[in-house]
């Protein structure tokens, strides 16, 4: 826990053991996320750092870690200490986030580089494929729904993170998400001719 200088003794005494922290975690006690933060936030956030790259999605990480553990504690002590145990979440949603990312990442290529069957020779008859293959886009686009597509333009066309998108909307990072999910989703479906 943080301390003022002047109550320093009474902040020694005041931290939990471990023991202690896992019950306040349970109880949903606010000392034991403060602590949690406290004792585990460094760990978290640079073995997030590692593997993310990106320190706006590592901080996002460890928010939602520890919010995760806040909603539904379900650390087992008989499987190795709460420090491994955080560590382990982080990394393993780390690499989720990563690959997710690059799932993406190789979607996004795959819309990109759609190739006409058409000869380079036949330029009108490539600008007028690449035309219908824009409005198709532009069309599926425009068909998800409001919410899900401002959330998918402003990752993509605005450059932001989920964070920022969620601040901006003034949303939870989770329903963001959920929307960039569904939109992806959607947007495989009515482009899946064009993918394959």
């Amino acid at each position: 826990m943080k301390c003022v200088a002047a109550d320093q003794d009474k902040c020694v005494t005041s931290l939990l053991s471990e023991q202690e922290l896992i019950r306040a975690l349970q109880s949903k006690d606010v000392r034991g996320l403060e602590q949690l933060y406290d004792s585990y936030g460094a760990l978290m956030y640079g073995l997030a750092l590692r593997i993310l790259n990106v320190p706006q999605e590592a901080e996002d990480l460890v928010q939602d870690v520890i919010l995760g553990l806040w909603n539904n504690f379900t650390y087992n002590p008989s499987r190795g200490s709460l420090k491994t145990f955080v560590a382990l979440l982080v990394r393993s949603r780390a690499i989720d986030r990563v690959r997710s990312r690059q799932s993406k990442q190789q979607a996004l290529e795959r819309l990109g580089s759609v190739q006409s069957p058409i000869s380079s020779d036949s330029v009108p008859m490539s600008a007028a494929v690449s035309d219908e293959i824009a409005q198709r886009v532009q069309q599926a686009l425009a068909d998800l729904p409001e919410n899900q597509r401002q959330a998918l333009e402003l990752a993509y066309y605005g450059g932001l993170s989920q964070s920022e998108i969620a601040q901006k909307l003034s949303i939870p990072v989770g329903t963001v998400k959920s929307w960039v999910r569904l939109s992806f989703s959607k947007l495989k479906l009515s482009l899946q001719d064009l993918i394959s």
